[in-house]
């Protein structure tokens, strides 16, 4: 079946979520992502907002995560001091998998959402945070949303806003952070995962119709591409569910 980028990335992120996740997401592809998990492959998973809303029926897409939608049904309805809380609970927060998306990411998945340029006097100033840097404090497993350009894999972050391993092994513990950290960036031209012994970067799949070599030529540092796979195409029951159950008015896709 034909499909767009945007599907097969909602669906390579679906995958990612395992079936007793507790899935922290924001607004746009990240929630139709969550969602289409649900109701594909996790359907024991959870989805919470940092506004409050825990475990929501999500009958609609919402369009924000202040759209009443994503109350509508669910388990609680709290607010923002209870939503960070459950990210460090001992009992749900190892369960935690977040996703974020940024303006820029290194090989090590540290991300920028504050500025590009000098922070004083930045050639773009973007909306900064938000909740981003304390769910990639937090939480065990983040997904990384991404433009696959190279302007945003650069070799050094104009701002480090929210962090991955920091510059290495052992790292983010040594800054007192949770132990964890990224486990995949998804992009319009494949999948990227990180190395458990150095925390950098490498290639997992490419996508039919894309090759390693314009991955690498879309980056400014180099990535291992020796274990690249082809990724399986969304299936036919996976496009149904993501078209007609999760997003069919194409508000997100």
């Amino acid at each position: 079946m034909e499909y767009t980028l945007k599907e097969l990335m909602t669906i390579m992120a679906a995958r990612e979520i395992q079936d007793d996740d507790i899935v922290f997401c924001g607004t746009g592809i990240s929630m139709v992502a969550a969602m289409a998990a649900k109701h594909i492959n996790a359907p024991n998973s959870i989805i919470f907002f940092e506004t409050g809303a825990i475990d929501s029926r999500l009958e609609e897409v919402p369009m924000a995560v202040a759209d009443p939608r994503v109350m509508f049904g669910a388990a609680s309805n709290s607010g923002l001091l209870e939503s960070f809380a459950t990210m460090q609970n001992q009992i749900t927060g190892g369960r935690v998998i977040g996703i974020l998306g940024a303006a820029q990411v290194d090989k090590y998945g540290n991300l920028n959402s504050t500025c590009i340029g000098d922070y004083f006097q930045p050639q773009i100033r973007f909306s900064g945070s938000g909740g981003a840097c304390d769910v990639a404090s937090f939480v065990p497993r983040c997904l990384i949303f991404m433009q696959h350009e190279k302007r945003k894999f650069p070799i050094m972050l104009d701002y480090l806003t929210s962090p991955g391993y920091l510059d290495g092994p052992g790292a983010r513990e040594n800054a007192g952070l949770m132990s964890g950290g990224p486990t995949a960036v998804i992009t319009n031209l494949g999948v990227m995962y990180f190395d458990h012994d150095t925390k950098e970067m490498y290639l997992a799949y490419y996508y039919p119709g894309v090759s390693p070599q314009t991955i690498l030529d879309n980056m400014e540092f180099g990535v291992d591409i020796s274990r690249a796979k082809e990724a399986e195409s969304p299936t036919e029951h996976e496009l149904k569910i993501l078209r007609e159950t999760v997003d069919p008015h194409k508000l997100i896709l």
